[in-house]
């Protein structure tokens, strides 16, 4: 038994490592979300600072559409940082999946 709890300890040191890593690695990269065919772009971090915001002059002349297109923009680039983020976790954990609202040390 004391084989096991010390095997499982382990894993759970390896497993908090490699979110560790996985969490330093998102910090560094970068999505890009666009909406209206392109000409609103928005570039957000895997920790979802946002980067930058590029609007199409010609989508200027009509605010509530340049509006609708930018929220559009952010929401594409957080579902793609938010996908990258599970992908990396769940390559971090080895699949093992994380219980919704358990957090693990380091998480954010």
């Amino acid at each position: 038994m004391r084989g096991n709890i010390a095997q499982l300890m382990q894993q759970a040191q390896r497993m908090q490592e490699n979110l560790k890593k996985a969490q330093d690695e998102l910090a560094t990269i970068e999505v890009q979300g666009q909406s209206g065919g392109g000409v609103v772009k928005v570039t957000l971090t895997g920790k979802m600072e946002c980067r930058s915001v590029r609007i199409d002059p010609s989508v200027l002349a009509d605010p509530e559409m340049a509006e609708d297109l930018v929220a559009a923009a952010f929401n594409d680039a957080v579902n793609k940082a938010n996908e990258e983020s599970q992908k990396r976790m769940s390559a971090a954990t080895a699949g093992m999946p994380i219980p919704p609202g358990m957090k693990l040390p380091g998480m954010f």
